[in-house]
């Protein structure tokens, strides 16, 4: 059996606040993994701030001390690769957060992913039973003494994303890539059941996108996002990277 097809990580990713800004595809370049190409929803370039809280991790089936329970925040957009089976729709991280050192080493030394340890909070409300609830949550981090937050308030009925939309395009997404410049493209899968969603009223990035993520960000993270929702989440399975090479024959 081919080490891709194992599971590496376990978890449980759960109350997901996902922020969405268009930007111009041309800032996001440099990022793209080679034999992936940029993906689009109805000719709109998106990246995400996503913010979520990993419960129960374990690492090829064991707890790690300190480290089952935390938060983790991301900026990421959407490519897609041509391979045996058809077209696999994944995301690839501008920079991920989480306050564990051993996750993120790990991240890093595995995955080629781009991982930052920041001191981190998190504040939920979000109550069970009533489907017509309001859901309160936040996320909050500090970088080179600047304080960051995303938050969000949701209601209404809950639902699996509709085909063809916006939702569908930003979360049902079950590939990951790492690379761009010169660096060779990993690829690995992710596995969880679809996500049911709540439609934001009202969401917002605050801090410092430039210092964050750097100059060509900070205009589309400057803006108020064009959409945002909620998500529950689930547990996931994350297996194996592998080095990506023409499987298409």
């Amino acid at each position: 059996m081919r080490l891709r097809k194992l599971p590496f990580l376990t978890a449980a990713w759960r109350h997901l606040v996902v922020l969405n800004f268009d930007i111009e595809h041309s800032a996001l370049a440099s990022y793209v993994p080679k034999g992936t190409e940029l993906d689009q929803w109805q000719g709109r370039t998106l990246v995400s701030l996503v913010g979520f809280q990993f419960q129960d991790l374990r690492v090829c089936g064991l707890p790690i001390l300190f480290h089952r329970n935390f938060e983790e925040v991301n900026l990421r957009f959407y490519v897609r690769r041509k391979a045996a089976g058809g077209w696999r729709r994944g995301v690839v991280f501008i920079r991920e957060m989480a306050p564990r050192p051993l996750v993120n080493w790990a991240a890093r030394t595995l995955y080629g992913e781009n991982y930052l340890t920041v001191p981190m909070s998190h504040h939920v409300e979000s109550p069970n039973g009533d489907p017509r609830a309001r859901h309160a949550l936040a996320y909050g981090w500090r970088f080179d003494r600047t304080d960051y937050s995303i938050a969000l308030t949701a209601g209404g009925v809950a639902a699996t994303a509709a085909p063809g939309t916006l939702e569908e395009f930003v979360i049902e997404h079950y590939w990951g890539y790492s690379g761009g410049g010169d660096r060779p493209t990993i690829e690995y899968r992710v596995d969880h059941p679809r996500w049911k969603l709540w439609p934001a009223h009202q969401a917002r990035f605050e801090g410092d996108p430039a210092k964050l993520y750097g100059e060509r960000f900070a205009e589309a993270l400057g803006n108020p996002p064009s959409s945002a929702f909620y998500a529950d989440g689930s547990p996931v399975t994350v297996y194996w990277g592998a080095r990506v090479t023409d499987d298409r024959r």
